[in-house]
């Protein structure tokens, strides 16, 4: 261990989190790509008026302009097929940065790295294309002048000079200024050290709770970034130099939760966000590209892209998105090593390695499954892609657990002797990991049927929406009120049993939000033949129960919706989501989105919480605007919803007074967390609800 007491700059007065012996127990617990886009063919009357553009075999117009007499052209159609075919001839090699060269000449290219981190020979001189902004587009390691490149030898200290570096687009005269006043201390490699030290303190504090796939303990020893400590040419173990894409993945995540006055001073700034924080994350994205993460198989590669995962924006409209990706190509290289095979996992030896490649599997299964829902994709994995049994753990020895906190140094103990609490072992005990598998299972049949094209074109037959109905009432049945928010919302919770029971909580729910979604934008099959007919409603087999089930999904999606904007009132009103991964970012998201098509005033809620989410997660803030938007167009009369507009709920209300109450609510400051070990309280607005206030209704009526 490099210091007896880990501290970091979120250690305050008045939260719980977790010291460094849970960090370790956490550890030792855990381890006992989008179909394309469809082509739009419309004419252009249909797109200018955005209806749907119906055309027969054989007729010259379609049905929509044969009865308004228009003329039936496709003038912006070809128009956009002669832009992407000379886009395509003319394209240039991938911009992998956005930096401006002032050297007259052509750099030399730096010796690129291998797939196992060797340097091949340096390349020859070659001449740089340009763009129309005069940007040079040179490769990662040319940008930051790596000779020789960064490696999987390379030592940490080394990989600091490059995650610390200046801006790209900062003066010679102060290459910190655009991080704040306090960055240009950077310089110095001392306080570098120190600074990262203190950010992987964070992440161990927050992110770690939620995402336990690294060993806190191992981790800290091969840092080596203290004056003190051996350097790793020194130490016999150089094999076991900590991955660098590892180490930037930490850090990046420690910028988005520190409080180190460095990062306060950075986000003195509109926004409230971190400059320094967005430039990490780019370049801890960018290094795992250069060291081809996403492609070559191996553990440090399948824990590292679980983490860049839920780093990257959110936001579904980004232009740089990376939805699922990371946790796509961590997938992927799980199947390469054959952990989905019980017999495989049998052969390693090592204990610790065996149970971090276990675990990561069933976060890889879970986040692979949630995401395919989100962002409208089919999921990696099947229900028969793996065979090891879900996740399981040897009951922990008191003894070892008091022991792990002993240094690798000397044996110096660091933890007090006495039981120790086992948050993870709760969590197990409490059965969210297997409700967890149970609902990625509903999740992946809901990708499978719902991200067709066919059903996209056709609807969503009405076998499919009452299995989906179905699955989702027996999880909820089997498993809510185990893993969820307990009645007794006032008990004591600590920072851990809290975010995860919101999030238990709120990903059931918002599975109703999604499907209500779907069939507002596809409609149902048998509906969708008879009105494409012309034909009375009469006509479709079994209406009255395709009605019954579509009112059912509109309840539970409003249930749903209105069950996240209690629960994010009350995390929102304890700080809660200043210091939350993105566990319960897109539930926000979706349930906000919905209460703002409906033009229900719950919506605050869910603003309030993406203000609040935004000073971590910049695109938060964005959203939070959006959604204030569309609940003011929906309160002055414009209608958000298409299938489901005869079944959505409504309610009367005064437009002016709501859109003046959710269009002037000032953006809140980062409030600092309120609970330690007592009760969550929550600081009720005008519109805020506590999540016990939205019971289950009973829908035996919608029996089939």
């Amino acid at each position: 261990m490099q210091h007896d007491q880990p501290s970091s700059s979120v250690a305050q007065p008045g939260l719980a989190l977790p010291t460094p012996s849970m960090q370790n127990q956490m550890h030792e617990l855990a381890k006992t790509l989008p179909p394309p886009r469809k082509q739009n063919t419309a004419c252009d009357a249909c797109r200018s008026r955005k209806v749907k553009c119906n055309r027969l075999p054989g007729q010259d117009k379609c049905q929509h302009c044969l009865s308004k007499n228009y003329p039936c052209t496709h003038y912006v159609q070809q128009a956009t097929s002669e832009k992407k075919r000379s886009t395509t001839i003319s394209r240039r090699p991938r911009n992998l940065s956005s930096a401006s060269s002032t050297s007259p000449g052509p750099p030399k290219i730096a010796s690129p790295t291998t797939e196992n981190g060797t340097s091949l020979s340096p390349a020859p001189q070659l001449p740089l294309a340009t763009n129309s902004n005069s940007h040079i587009i040179v490769p990662l390691l040319v940008k930051y002048g790596f000779y020789p490149p960064i490696t999987l030898k390379t030592p940490t200290r080394e990989v600091l000079s490059y995650v610390f570096a200046p801006p790209d687009d900062a003066s010679p005269q102060a290459p910190y200024a655009p991080w704040g006043d306090f960055a240009s201390q950077l310089e110095s490699d001392a306080f570098k050290a120190e600074f990262a030290l203190d950010l992987v303190e964070v992440f161990f504090q927050i992110v770690h709770t939620r995402i336990p796939l690294l060993n806190p303990e191992q981790f800290r020893a091969q840092l080596h970034l203290l004056p003190s400590s051996p350097s790793p040419q020194d130490t016999p173990a150089n094999s076991n130099v900590l991955h660098p894409a590892l180490v930037a993945t930490v850090l990046a995540w420690g910028t988005k939760f520190s409080e180190h006055p460095l990062l306060v001073a950075d986000r003195r700034r509109p926004g409230g966000q971190s400059l320094l924080a967005k430039t990490l994350i780019d370049r801890a994205r960018d290094l795992a590209e250069a060291l081809k993460v996403h492609r070559v198989p191996s553990p440090d590669h399948v824990v590292i892209g679980l983490l860049l995962e839920p780093l990257q924006s959110q936001n579904p409209d980004d232009p740089n998105r990376f939805h699922c990706f990371w946790v796509s190509a961590a997938t992927r290289h799980l199947l390469d090593l054959q952990v989905n095979h019980k017999a495989v996992l049998t052969t390693i030896s090592d204990p610790d390695a065996r149970g971090t490649m276990i675990f990561a599997f069933w976060m890889a299964c879970i986040s692979d499954a949630y995401g395919s829902v989100y962002y409208r994709h089919k999921p990696v994995l099947d229900d028969d892609d793996y065979d090891i049994d879900f996740y399981t753990v040897d009951p922990i020895n008191p003894e070892v657990v008091q022991g792990a906190g002993a240094g690798a140094e000397g044996g110096q103990q660091h933890n007090p002797p006495g039981p120790m609490p086992d948050p993870r072992e709760q969590l197990e005990f409490l059965g969210y990991y297997r409700a967890a598998h149970a609902l990625a299972r509903v999740a992946r049949q809901m990708s499978r049927n719902l991200w067709r094209p066919v059903t996209d074109s056709d609807g969503v037959s009405f076998d499919v929406l009452y299995m989906l109905t179905t699955a989702l009432s027996a999880w909820r049945d089997e498993y809510l009120t185990v893993v969820g928010v307990p009645s007794n919302f006032e008990g004591e919770w600590d920072f851990v049993s809290a975010v995860s029971s919101c999030a238990s909580d709120a990903t059931y729910h918002v599975m109703w939000v999604v499907l209500f979604n779907a069939l507002d934008d596809f409609g149902i099959k048998e509906i969708n033949e008879v009105t494409r007919m012309n034909q009375p409603l009469s006509m479709v087999q079994n209406y009255q129960q395709i009605d019954l089930v579509k009112r059912k999904v509109a309840d539970e999606a409003l249930h749903g919706a209105l069950r996240i904007a209690g629960l994010a009132g009350v995390l929102t009103s304890n700080g809660y989501l200043r210091l939350d991964p993105a566990v319960m970012l897109v539930s926000c998201i979706q349930s906000g989105n919905l209460l703002a098509r409906l033009g229900r005033p719950e919506v605050s809620n869910c603003i309030a919480g993406l203000e609040q989410y935004s000073y971590s997660y910049e695109e938060a803030g964005e959203q939070a605007a959006e959604m204030r938007r569309m609940y003011n167009q929906v309160r002055a009369g414009d209608l958000e919803l298409q299938h489901m507009a005869s079944v959505a709920p409504r309610l009367p209300y005064e437009p002016a007074e709501h859109a003046m109450l959710v269009d002037e609510q000032p953006q809140q400051q980062p409030q600092q967390p309120q609970m330690g070990n007592g009760a969550m309280h929550a600081q009720h607005s005008h519109h805020s609800h506590s999540p016990e206030a939205f019971g289950t209704p009973d829908y035996a009526m919608y029996t089939r």
